[in-house]
């Protein structure tokens, strides 16, 4: 579990993180969503330290992240998988070096157990016989995949993915919300998502903290947000007609006028 609060915010004299409270849940995608500029990125660079808080507390499992020193902080950081928005591998590396490289900075492991730990990862995100290609060589779903399994070959308790679905078609990435909600649940992870992706909101956002201008503006489940009533919230959820029309077929199927399940979840598909 993750935690953090009245956490606020500045550069120069702009605010841009203005009093922010929310509990991160473990065993859960926990998502932060919002319109560009609303915080969230700037939320989730304070939460792995990367920016310093103004004011506020953030703890991870009851230890105070704001007040660890720097020792405390780099073995934390050891339980943290990141997943960058643009995977962010080494262009010059296999993905086999990729994958090994936390476990070349990290661990004082042989070389036999790193490749036996590299090639388990590859095998939970569906990856095999791919060790030796570059990054120039792999799909984008592929390299998201390559980058899932570099961010979880530490058995991390933590893990923060920026924009996942980014540049990915529609069905590659329900193939990596899925893999991400499957590998949060299996290891029972604090998993903490930026995303912009609407559908990855209904499909996995089991916790998700709507930000609007640097505040916190709402927050609940996929199933709540259907019926939210905070107006600024079903505008940015909400912005095609499509959207509305199936939040207006939730809602009518929720007071029993719809009885059809299955129309239903292939309209919201």
């Amino acid at each position: 579990m993750i935690e953090f609060k009245n956490i606020k915010k500045s550069f120069d004299d702009k605010v841009v993180l203005n009093d922010v409270s929310h509990v991160m849940e473990t065993g859960k995608c926990n998502l932060i969503i919002g319109t560009s500029g609303s915080g969230k990125t700037v939320l989730q660079k304070c939460l792995v330290g990367l920016f310093e808080p103004d004011t506020g507390e953030i703890t991870y499992d009851g230890q105070s992240f704001t007040d660890m020193n720097s020792d405390a902080r780099k073995e934390l950081r050891q339980q943290i998988g990141m997943l960058f928005q643009g995977s962010a591998l080494f262009d010059s590396m296999t993905v086999e070096q990729n994958i090994m490289f936390p476990l070349d900075m990290f661990t004082q492991k042989h070389f036999d157990e790193k490749l036996q730990r590299v090639n388990e990862v590859l095998a939970r995100v569906n990856l095999k016989e791919v060790n030796k290609k570059y990054p120039a060589e792999l799909s984008g779903g592929m390299k998201k995949r390559v980058g899932i399994a570099r961010a979880i070959v530490l058995n991390p308790k933590y893990l923060f993915c920026d924009e996942p679905n980014s540049g990915l078609d529609p069905q590659t990435s329900m193939v990596i919300d899925k893999l991400i909600m499957d590998i949060t649940r299996e290891f029972n992870m604090t998993t903490v998502i930026n995303t912009h992706d609407m559908n990855s909101v209904m499909e996995i956002g089991e916790n998700i903290l709507y930000m609007y201008q640097g505040q916190k503006e709402w927050s609940g489940t996929n199933k709540e947000i259907i019926f939210s009533k905070n107006e600024r919230l079903n505008s940015f959820i909400f912005a095609s007609e499509f959207l509305q029309d199936a939040k207006d077929m939730r809602m009518l199927e929720a007071k029993g006028k719809i009885s059809d399940d299955r129309n239903m979840d292939e309209l919201m598909k």
